[in-house]
Parts: C-alpha cells; sequence; structure tokens
C-alpha cells in the first residue's frame, strides 16, 4: 500500500470534502465507520460557504490526505488566538480503523506547530461521544472540563435528535520546532 500524501485543499477540492465529511458523520453511510454521529444529528455536517471561509481565512488549512490520488481524509487546523485548532477531522468510513487518523492527526499537529508556531492543539467534542473522546486520549489529548453549549437552532451544526448536547475542549501540548 502506498503512503498518504498531504495537501492543502482549493476552492476545487469543496464538493470532495462535503462527500466525505458528510459520509464519515451523517446519514446511513456513516455508519459503515465508527465515527458517525447518525444517531445524534441529523442535516448537513458542511456546508460549501463554510469550507471557502475556513479556505480563505488567515492562518488555516484544510489538509487533505490522499493515496494514489483518492481523497482518504481530512482536517482543519488554524491558529486560533496563538493556540492551534484541529477540527473537521474525517477519515472515509471504509478506511476507517487502518491506521489513516492517526497519520492524519500527526500530520495536522507537525503542521500547526511548522506553520504557525502554536504550542497546544484544542478541539470541541461532543461529549457524550465517549469512544471518540477515548481515541483522542489515546493520542495524547487531554479533557479540559470544559464545556461549550451546542448551538441548537443553528443548522449549520446539524439538526439534533437529543437536548443534552454540549461540546468539550481538549487539549494537546504540541512540540514547536527550533
Amino acid at each position: 500500500m502506498s503512503t498518504l500524501t498531504y495537501r492543502a485543499a482549493t476552492p476545487a477540492d469543496i464538493p470532495a470534502l462535503i462527500t466525505l465529511v458528510t459520509s464519515a458523520y451523517r446519514g446511513d453511510a456513516s455508519r459503515a465507520g465508527w465515527t458517525t454521529e447518525a444517531d445524534i444529528l441529523d442535516g448537513a455536517r458542511i456546508d460549501a460557504q463554510g469550507l471557502q471561509a475556513d479556505l480563505e481565512r488567515p492562518r488555516s488549512t484544510i489538509l487533505l490526505a490522499e493515496r494514489d490520488g483518492q481523497l482518504l481524509a481530512c482536517a482543519h487546523v488554524a491558529d486560533d488566538q496563538g493556540k492551534g485548532y484541529f477540527g473537521m477531522f474525517s477519515v472515509d468510513p471504509a478506511q476507517q480503523g487502518g491506521g489513516i487518523g492517526k497519520q492524519v492527526m500527526l500530520a495536522a499537529e507537525a503542521h500547526a506547530a511548522r506553520e504557525w508556531g502554536v504550542s497546544v492543539m484544542q478541539m470541541t467534542v461532543i461529549d457524550i461521544r465517549d469512544e471518540l473522546i477515548a481515541f483522542y486520549e489515546r493520542r495524547g489529548y487531554l479533557r479540559t472540563g470544559i464545556k461549550k453549549p451546542f448551538p441548537y437552532g443553528d443548522e449549520r451544526f446539524g439538526i439534533p435528535k437529543r437536548d443534552d448536547l454540549r461540546f468539550e475542549i481538549l487539549e494537546k501540548p504540541l512540540v514547536v520546532p527550533a
């Protein structure tokens, strides 16, 4: 199996990103992997307008992971007021469980430390996603105990199927290259 290659997304990648991220989190297709949110959220996970904004934002990269020209995974990394932000992390459900996610996380962390000199990476995770949080903890992320309300009524984040959703911030120290 050939190695993963990484590149920054461009506006031309937006349709493929919508397909990938949606397949990893929403609808029946997402049930092929373990990252599905289909039982807790309906609706869109991302849209073209939001992706375009992330692409245009200073100190922001949507990192794509490809093998033989096929998009397998992505992550949005950015400098958020001096701390790294890690989000929109998606692996093709048919490829989950094979180590691609671990590789992409490391590449995203290295990118943020190298490009912006951030020494901490943060992410927000829906706090009832115990299996997902455990995955991140095995990769060095720590639960901060800081909770944020879920944006009920803002369909950009999905249509909740439950009324007890919150985000929790997870953090990981990064090594900044000299």
